[in-house]
């Protein structure tokens, strides 16, 4: 056995010279170096040490070894860090455990508890899946089918792998959930889990302290959970494993190419990820619950959270953070604490200067009629912390504050009259952080806050009457705002008027476009929006509403996110996500000094994005979705120039109106496949030829058929202009002269390649826009083109097939 086990170490330290120094398994007895990693097989992932942040402590951790931002999946000692890296030992022990020790003490930070009866060939693995991995009786040709002893799958931390099984196995004794890191700096087990249903069911719950279920996922339905309707959208292919009294855990693939998972955040919220390398950052496909104010004491006790753009966490005067550091790295769940120590009958009472609504654990005091008497009320009991006053019913409440939170903005009418019926949030504070000018104000105790009761009746009918024409001005104003329901996930129905209040009466203008025209709006939770005022659109309501619901559950990071619609008779629109950069053609245009051009990596990042919004529309979607009408002005950047496709819908929503209204539209003939002018029935492949003239715009900065510096304004059509470079072997005099020649020579010849593949004459030449994603991630050749006979017959004419000289240019009506 011990020359069984010595072999099979000198095989290992074999491979480990074979392939430079990289190692993806640890043999009984080896230690991995302090300054070494494992990488697994394919190069995925890397184990090794790691410090977070600008944190110096230590941990044996799990990354992503293709990730250009450090990235980790999986952390071994969460709560006990290493303080001298070169101290330390991680290492497969000759009972087959693994351990992680500081030296010279051997103290155990941590172990993997989980050894075998005949350790002799065991051996721990990184896979290339990010699970690592300890099997028994394990050889060189058969160690991926030996049994496995541990692995860390069963023990994730706070984040879901694809492949990875999250629940439970109790006959296996396993138990797997996500817990939150504590900040972003400290991997210790944070505030909030991700956990399976104890009782059997299938879903997913998301829980503060282990106890304070604050979302679910609702139950699975064979293709989706109840309140996920984005997993639709091609991003997580469930794998459910039946439930039973044993048995209850669920894994996931994806179904799309790239690196994606699943990450608890500090913040409480489960994030679903897509790394996209040319953004060089991980791009958020969609975060539940939606609201981060909806986690449970996502602020901690006393403090208030807010929701803008994001849940915002702050202190009420007289607090401040609790723990300032993990504020300042995202964790604000230990709340806030008061600055001055209360001193119990002597305290006053700081009223909130914004509407909040009001916390779960009050309770009434029966017999009181006054502000004045709730108030002495809650200070007569040392453990009250606040008190309202509605006119009617006093309400205190005892302990800490948990879940304070302020009214969105359409609650703010409601708010007001509540303020001015009394109905406000007063919170316990010492008595010197009472302002003198409020102390001034209270005759009977100089801590409380509280009006006078020597107020005179005069005073008292001017607010009486004050109170009566607030109310009557906000309700009139709830009533202007209009109605906003939800009718399908996160999709909203707004009427007419909502849909006017959102946008000022449609007065800031962003565009027209095919469909009609589109304004900014707000919705009333101040999440900016656009609006697409829909023009002559003569399809049915009933029909209408059907495709918008299909519209609403497609969702894509290169897709603008349908918000909701209106629909009543021949008032219709879309509400989507509003993209702070615009559209592509005011970038790639504009003659602005100015304005910085667009880079090529930026181009080339659009151009894959598009491609990937359209393969998904093509291939991915249940009912494929032709999009018809490809265009730098249908395509809007995001806050990091990141491709957003839209009106991907609009054929659908069109339906037998939409050829007529496309071909009619100024500026969108020159981006028309052939079949659209011969009468033929479009197919997808009218898309991809659509895309294959905007790649030409994106190379060379100005519009397909815009003018030529060299030829003195001579009109020119780019793509024979590029064709014939292309065949010439020279395209770097194709790149928009703004870049100053700054591209990547490879990228721009695969990207003129994959255009003119795209622009060939007969659909069945056409690449899909599958092919051209793979094509432009690298992942599949792309050939020489031929010509398209078109541009050819056009290059012929001009005398320029076989060469082309360096200020020649081509006119040319539209293809």
């Amino acid at each position: 056995m011990k020359l069984q086990a010595t072999m099979l170490i000198l095989v290992f330290l074999l491979l480990n010279l074979q392939t430079g120094g990289a190692i993806d398994t640890l043999t009984l007895g080896q230690s991995l170096p302090w300054n070494q990693t494992l990488v697994s097989k394919g190069g995925n992932f890397e184990l090794g040490l790691f410090s977070p942040g600008k944190s110096k402590k230590h941990y044996i951790g799990i990354w992503f070894k293709k990730v250009s931002k450090q990235t980790v999946v999986w952390v071994a000692n969460r709560d006990r860090p290493i303080l001298e890296p070169s101290a330390s030992r991680f290492r497969l022990s000759h009972r087959g455990v693994l351990l992680l020790q500081a030296t010279p003490s051997n103290t155990l930070l941590w172990s993997s508890n989980a050894s075998t009866s005949s350790p002799g060939t065991t051996v721990a693995t990184l896979q290339d899946d990010g699970n690592l991995v300890v099997r028994s009786n394990a050889t060189k040709s058969a160690s991926a089918s030996a049994p496995v002893v541990w692995q860390s799958f069963d023990h994730p931390t706070d984040t879901w792998l694809p492949g990875a099984r999250l629940g439970y196995d109790r006959a296996r004794g396993v138990h797997s959930f996500l817990t939150s890191w504590t900040d972003s700096e400290n991997p210790a087990p944070g505030a909030f889990s991700m956990e399976i249903d104890p009782r059997g069911q299938p879903k997913f719950d998301l829980l503060a302290g282990g106890v304070h279920q604050y979302w679910t996922t609702g139950l699975w339905d064979g293709e989706v959970f109840g309140n996920v309707p984005e997993m639709r959208s091609g991003y997580f292919a469930g794998v459910p494993y039946a439930p039973n009294a044993s048995v209850n855990f669920f894994s996931y693939q994806n179904r799309v190419p790239g690196i994606g998972n699943f990450v608890l955040d500090v913040n409480g919220q489960m994030r679903r990820r897509q790394w996209v390398e040319e953004a060089g950052s991980w791009i958020l496909f969609c975060s539940e619950p939606h609201d981060g104010c909806d986690v449970y004491g996502s602020c901690g006790p006393f403090g208030v959270c807010s929701n803008t753009t994001s849940a915002v966490c702050e202190c009420p005067a007289a607090f401040a953070p609790r723990s300032p550091g993990e504020w300042t790295l995202g964790n604000t769940a230990s709340g806030c604490v008061r600055r001055t120590v209360l001193a119990c009958h002597s305290d006053g009472f700081l009223k909130l200067p914004y509407a909040v609504q009001l916390p779960n654990g009050s309770s009434e005091v029966a017999g009181v009629r006054s502000d004045k008497a709730c108030a002495a009320s809650c200070l007569s009991d040392c453990s009250c912390n606040a008190y309202t006053y509605d006119g009617t019913k006093c309400k205190v409440w005892t302990g800490e504050l948990v879940n304070l939170r302020t009214l969105p903005n359409d609650d703010q009418g409601v708010a007001a009259a509540a303020a001015a019926a009394g109905d406000v949030l007063h919170i316990r504070v010492a008595a010197s952080e009472v302002p003198p000018s409020a102390n001034k104000a209270h005759s009977w105790r100089k801590s409380m806050v509280i009006l006078s009761s020597a107020v005179s009746a005069v005073v008292l009918l001017l607010v009486s009457l004050i109170i009566v024409v607030a109310v009557a001005v906000v309700l009139r104003k709830r009533r202007g705002k209009g109605k906003v329901t939800a009718v399908q996930g996160s999709l909203l129905l707004f009427d007419y008027q909502a849909v006017r209040a959102a946008t000022r009466d449609f007065t800031e203008k962003l565009g027209s476009g095919s469909f009609g025209s589109v304004y900014k709006g707000v919705l009333p939770d101040t999440t900016p929006v656009a609006v697409k005022k829909l023009d002559g659109l003569r399809q049915g309501e009933k029909q209408f509403r059907a495709e918008v619901l299909t519209l609403g559950v497609i969702q894509h990071i290169n897709l603008v996110r349908l918000r909701g619609f209106c629909s009543e008779g021949n008032k219709k629109a879309l509400v989507y996500d509003y993209m702070p950069n615009g559209s592509l053609d005011a970038h790639l245009f504009k003659n602005s000094s100015s304005s910085k051009a667009l880079s090529w990596s930026q181009r080339f990042g659009i151009a894959f994005g598009v491609a990937r919004g359209l393969s998904y529309l093509h291939e991915k979607c249940r009912e494929r979705i032709i999009h018809c009408d490809i265009k730098p002005e249908n395509i809007l950047l995001d806050e990091e120039l990141g491709a957003k496709l839209a009106d991907f819908g609009m054929a659908k929503l069109v339906g037998h109106d939409f050829s007529r209204v496309l071909t009619t539209m100024r500026g969108t003939m020159g981006y028309l496949a052939p079949e659209w002018l011969a009468g033929a029935p479009i197919t997808a492949k009218a898309d991809v030829y659509s895309f294959g003239l905007l790649l030409f715009e994106l190379v060379s900065g100005r519009r397909n058929n815009g003018s030529s510096e060299e030829g003195a304004g001579s009109p020119v059509y780019f793509p024979v202009h590029a064709a014939v470079r292309l065949h010439a072997g020279d395209v770097a005099g194709l790149l928009d002269e703004k870049l100053a020649g700054d591209a990547n020579a490879e990228e721009l010849e695969m990207v003129c390649k994959v255009a003119c593949w795209c622009i060939q004459d007969e659909e069945g030449d056409r690449p899909t826009m599958g092919l051209v994603v793979q094509q432009l991630e690298g992942a599949a050749d792309v050939g020489l083109p031929p010509i398209p006979s078109r541009l050819h017959m056009l290059a012929t004419i001009n005398g320029c097939v076989g060469g082309l000289a360096e200020d020649t240019t081509f006119a040319t009506e539209e293809a």
